[in-house]
């Protein structure tokens, strides 16, 4: 238990040092130096464990422990390298570092696997260099399209295809077949909320991934006098995107969780002491686990914004521009979990996953599942990003348990 608690601290300390930024936090981008610095370095640590290493065309890597018996069933887990900027010190690597570790305590502890064991640091999942998330699991099952990627550009101006030939990559060939032979994948991450941490609890066992519509709003009322418009001749768009606000949210909390519901973003026109705003702009996110359930709701609420422009005399345009499937993990790899941490006492609650992982692209192709460990006062995508050293072991062990009966049994 020692050695783990060392080996956690002291792998997680490198692999955020590779991109550490000056003003806090890590940043390590798909392509740039630091990302193939990170990307070489866990190759290293990966061969230095007896593992058959490979990249992808696309950067991203493998390192495989054969199996003995069923070498061409092969059960994967890990994440992605990227980080968000002035990320943590966790999020999508210690994945990796974890599923490094994990297969590197089964093997000192039980030998050579029935089933072939693979770690994957996958090249990317953030979107925070280039306008494109999930380019590394999308890439697995040729979801991502040369065309996807190929006038975009970074912040600076760099191509996306500049940027990966640079870093020594390129797209894979049209006639690349998807791999038939991984038979399983398990990642585990950082929880990135806080109901681990409210309910005591040291891992989660993850049993789906919610559904997400976003949404993009223009109301437009009139601009006009604060002080010569008579109240009952306004149309104020605050005051009727506030009742849409007010009215969307006090639904959305009857119905409770696991439905969720934010206006993250409002902008109104012109925006000054004196007007009567006469246009806002506002963002919807809406999530639920159920299809219908956030099909259900989303209807409704978009029918009560119609509703309340006509009665305030004014018009709503309503974007749809996100419109994610809830993806549920697989029944029987969640089994496993669930026994696994039985046997070993572990302190764990069942869950659903509120944030996008790469496991959510992988789920509809290979059995998956996830574990969460809790974050910290649930703060993610921030350098104060933190877990509890015995969470981060209790992690690693309940996925060393369940890989040891994906891949040590039969």
């Amino acid at each position: 238990m020692v050695q783990l608690d060392k080996e956690v601290l002291e792998n997680v300390a490198w692999i955020s040092g590779i991109g550490a930024d000056p003003t806090g936090g890590t940043t390590r981008l798909l392509y740039d130096e630091t990302w193939l610095e990170a990307q070489n370095g866990v190759k290293a640590k990966l061969e230095e464990i007896g593992m058959a290493t490979k990249f992808d065309r696309i950067g991203n890597l493998f390192g495989r422990i054969e199996g003995s018996r069923y070498p061409n069933e092969t059960i994967m887990s890990g994440s992605h390298i990227d980080t968000v900027v002035n990320g943590g010190k966790l999020d999508g690597q210690f994945g990796v570092v974890a599923a490094y570790l994990a297969m590197k305590m089964l093997q000192e502890e039980h030998g050579q696997p029935l089933r072939s064991l693979e770690v994957i640091s996958m090249a990317e999942e953030e979107g925070s260099r280039f306008p494109f998330a999930f380019w590394g699991s999308k890439n697995l099952f040729n979801e991502a399209k040369k065309e996807d990627v190929m006038d975009i550009a970074d912040f600076n101006g760099v191509k996306f295809v500049d940027a990966m030939r640079q870093a020594g990559f390129d797209f894979k060939k049209e006639d690349e077949a998807i791999r038939e032979d991984i038979k399983a994948f398990v990642e585990i991450h950082i929880e990135q909320g806080n109901v681990l941490e409210m309910e005591q609890k040291s891992v989660g066992v993850v049993t789906s991934i919610v559904g997400q519509k976003r949404y993009t709003i223009v109301l437009k009322g009139e601009a006009n006098h604060a002080g010569t418009t008579p109240m009952k001749y306004r149309k104020d768009a605050v005051y009727a995107f506030s009742k849409i606000c007010s009215q969307s949210i006090d639904k959305a909390r009857v119905i409770g969780e696991p439905l969720v519901l934010t206006f993250g973003k409002v902008e109104p026109k012109p925006n000054t002491v004196n007007v009567v705003p006469g246009e806002v702009l506002f963002t919807m996110d809406c999530r639920h686990t159920d299809q219908a359930a956030l099909n259900d709701f989303t209807a409704e609420v978009e029918a009560d914004m119609k509703q309340i422009a006509a009665e305030m005399g004014m018009k709503i345009e309503i974007d749809l521009w996100m419109n994610e499937p809830p993806v549920p993990m697989d029944t029987e790899i969640i089994d496993v979990l669930k026994k696994a941490s039985d046997k070993a006492g572990v302190n764990y609650r069942t869950m659903h996953s509120g944030a996008g992982h790469d496991s959510q692209i992988i789920a509809p192709h290979i059995p998956t599942a996830m574990i969460f460990v809790p974050s910290i006062g649930g703060i993610s995508h921030n350098p104060a990003e933190d877990t509890e050293l015995p969470d981060l072991v209790e992690g690693v062990k309940t996925l060393a348990a369940a890989l040891y009966e994906l891949a040590y049994t039969e």
